[in-house]
């Protein structure tokens, strides 16, 4: 079974410490011998200082162990602050192997300590998600491979690691939707919390369920093909072949005969050949050929 977030990081407890003179060898230099330790030099009057530390301290537990924090109060520790030259606060110095390899001074926003962290951790050759990120690459992976069950596990693991990791919640979806359980696929779905409800991996879930319940309905392509042929106004026999060719497996046709039906009544059925074409778009990735052909040539329809 993959195991998380592992590696040289330091045990969970152990993440966040406030460092004195005392205790600053043991927590800061002989620590970061086996990773990397941001050093946050602070004071209790300093008014920057009470937005970076929670927002470094935040940086640094989702970084689950890769980075370990020391949380220095320069009123206490003059002698340490004088050594490190400390000349304003809030100052961060990041350590690696004893030895001071980053830092910067003053509040900055959290994309930039997210950034600092992971700058941080590369350089000691760790990954600042905890492993997260390869684990997904691994999930997608045994996806491809046809090892749906044990991708399965694989995002169900990660996600018990982060609970709001939309690519998780996706990818766990999709897993069920390969071992054709597609009422469970949707329940995953749905317990997705609200904050990631709009992700594109989760609404990508969302429409290849929806085309996954019409390919269970999904008449014979030659079949639909004829009746349309034999009836060129027969616009539900456009869409049905439309839904069959997908579910043969045919996108850039079911495309095709979509963008046909949008050409000759862009309304017919509450402008259902539409709804169907953005279907398909949000089930594929958004830099798919067919998704970029389809798109640009409604483009054209729309504003011909």
């Amino acid at each position: 079974m993959l195991e998380l977030g592992q590696g040289n990081a330091a045990p969970a407890g152990d993440l966040i410490k406030d460092v004195s003179e005392a205790t600053f060898m043991q927590d800061v230099i002989e620590a970061s011998m086996q990773a990397p330790v941001i050093v946050d030099f602070w004071a209790p009057w300093c008014g920057p200082c009470k937005t970076l530390g929670p927002a470094l301290e935040a940086a640094v537990t989702k970084a689950k162990g890769a980075v370990t924090m020391a949380k220095v109060n320069v009123d206490e520790n003059q002698m340490i602050a004088g050594q490190m030259r400390v000349q304003s606060i809030p100052t961060v110095y990041a350590f690696y192997q004893g030895q001071p390899v980053d830092g910067f001074q003053g509040a900055v926003p959290p994309s930039e300590i997210d950034a600092f962290v992971a700058r941080v951790v590369e350089q000691a050759g760790g990954s600042a998600d905890g492993g997260l990120g390869d684990a997904l690459a691994a999930a997608e992976e045994m996806l491809e491979t046809g090892a749906a069950a044990d991708a399965a596990q694989t995002f169900a693991a990660i996600l018990g690691e982060d609970p709001n990791n939309a690519a998780a919640f996706g990818g766990l979806a999709r897993a069920h939707l390969a071992l054709d359980e597609v009422d469970q696929a949707e329940a995953v779905l749905n317990g997705a919390p609200a904050e990631i409800a709009d992700a594109q991996e989760i609404e990508a879930a969302f429409a290849q369920i929806e085309l996954a319940r019409q390919a269970a309905n999904a008449g014979p392509v030659a079949e639909l093909l004829a009746a349309v042929e034999a009836d060129p106004s027969n616009y539900q026999a456009r869409l049905d072949l439309a839904q069959a060719q997908h579910a043969a497996g045919d996108a850039e046709a079911a495309v095709d005969t979509l963008l046909d039906l949008f050409r000759l009544d862009r309304e017919w059925n509450d402008g259902a050949a539409k709804a169907q074409l953005f279907t398909i778009f949000d089930a594929l990735q958004p830099n798919d050929p067919v998704v970029l052909n389809g798109r640009r040539k409604l483009s054209s329809l729309i504003f011909a």
